[in-house]
């Protein structure tokens, strides 16, 4: 006989990616519930920081399409321009909306806002429980359904166990999972820029002998700076005066922008890559950086993430009387499965090339900007590609609700 569960689908992790999972089955059946540690009364949630985000025009219709984006798109400001450059060498290629026919490029977000409004959301959903704050300490996999235990000892059972609980994921530990990690020795340090010039738009992306800079338009004549070092610098970018930072910025950017004005409080995150050897289980899925956590160069990271959201939500809401059945995971695994791979490997070479101070490798990442602002065809592919376009695409990623 099958047991009769607590919930049809249990989210471990309420960050950015496990609450659009709920947000996107809001207007399904199925009984969910999200178990996050960290009480919404609390700041210290690590999904919700103030990181910028560059969304791309495929999670924007997957918000679109899950009725999120009106109240995102107050908050963003679109891309329309990409300039990306090589210091030191010569060598340049742009990307444009225009170009490629569509509204924007991207658009950028900071991680507090979206967090702020996907929280809002889910304490209305009412086919969702938020337990929180609570911690999953143990799991137990049977042949119908998955059982929790909390750290106050309560106990659930679900058809379908998703860990959305980041690259330190509990889950993962708790099943014994590997995962392939290289650390980059490298640190991102991040804060919100003050240009002379008006942005208009436009992002950039700087490949230096140190790491890359990348500049996101936002409000307020602002950018988002995510500044790529080794790790044993970072320490000096992120105690020195806000005068020698805009100065060391200004020397490694230049003044396409004019003059760095001002610059905000300044926060870091090491970067490493994580890659779960085995992110489908029975009953068991892990998606976002759960399953994967990428380098932040080219902006991919989250994006992937979204994309898992919108493949899963997709599938299981196809079988509503079972969705943790091992066909739909199967399913989901095919679907996903080289779109993951691809990003991972492709981020990864991107971050060894882009900040190695080899004489020549600089000159061949120039030689490589050329030839792509140079074909008209590859650079519309680089294009879609970061845009999330150039996969088989679920109901959302259309921009379809489902």
């Amino acid at each position: 006989m099958t047991k009769t569960t607590d919930y049809d689908l249990v989210i471990v992790g309420g960050g950015i990616i496990g609450a659009s999972l709920a947000v996107a089955l809001k207007n399904s059946p199925l009984r969910i519930a999200i178990i996050e540690a960290i009480s919404d009364k609390s700041n210290q949630q690590p999904s919700y920081d103030d990181r910028g985000i560059a969304l791309s025009y495929c999670s924007q219709r997957i918000y679109e399409a899950i009725g999120l984006w009106d109240k995102f798109a107050s908050k963003s400001t679109p891309i329309n321009n990409i300039h990306v450059s090589n210091r030191g060498h010569l060598g340049v290629t742009r990307f444009s909306a225009q170009q490629e026919h569509v509204p924007a490029l991207g658009q950028v977000i900071t991680a507090r806002e979206m967090g702020q409004i996907l929280h809002q959301e889910i304490k209305t959903q009412d086919n969702l429980v938020i337990i929180c704050p609570a911690m999953v300490v143990n799991l137990e996999k049977f042949n119908d359904y998955v059982e929790l235990e909390i750290n106050n000892h309560q106990r659930y059972s679900t058809k379908l166990l998703v860990a959305a609980d980041g690259e330190r994921s509990t889950i993962r530990r708790l099943l014994n999972l590997g995962a392939f990690e290289h650390d980059y020795a490298q640190t991102a340090v991040i804060a919100n820029i003050t240009t002379e010039r008006t942005h208009q738009n436009w992002a950039y992306e700087r490949f230096t002998d140190t790491g890359t800079i990348a500049l996101l338009p936002m409000s307020k004549n602002r950018c988002n700076l995510i500044w790529t070092v080794k790790s044993n610098n970072a320490i000096d970018l992120l105690n020195v005066t806000e005068y020698k930072l805009l100065e060391q910025l200004q020397n490694y950017f230049g003044y396409r922008l004019g003059k760095f004005i001002k610059a905000s409080q300044r926060n870091s995150y090491p970067l490493r890559l994580i890659k779960s050897d085995q992110p489908i289980q029975h009953r068991i899925v892990l998606i976002g950086n759960a399953a994967h956590s990428v380098h932040p160069i080219a902006g991919q990271g989250l994006n992937l993430g979204v994309r898992d959201i919108a493949a899963l939500a997709d599938i299981v809401i196809s079988k509503n009387d079972d969705c943790g059945d091992a066909r739909l995971l199967s399913t989901y695994k095919k679907w996903r499965l080289n779109d993951q791979d691809n990003i991972i490997k492709a981020t990864d070479i991107l971050a060894d090339i882009s900040s190695n101070d080899n004489l020549i490798l600089g000159r061949l990442r120039g030689v490589a900007l050329n030839l792509v602002e140079c074909l008209p065809p590859l650079k519309h592919w680089l294009a879609n590609k970061s845009m999330g376009l150039t996969y088989k695409q679920p109901r959302l990623g259309k921009g379809i609700s489902l």
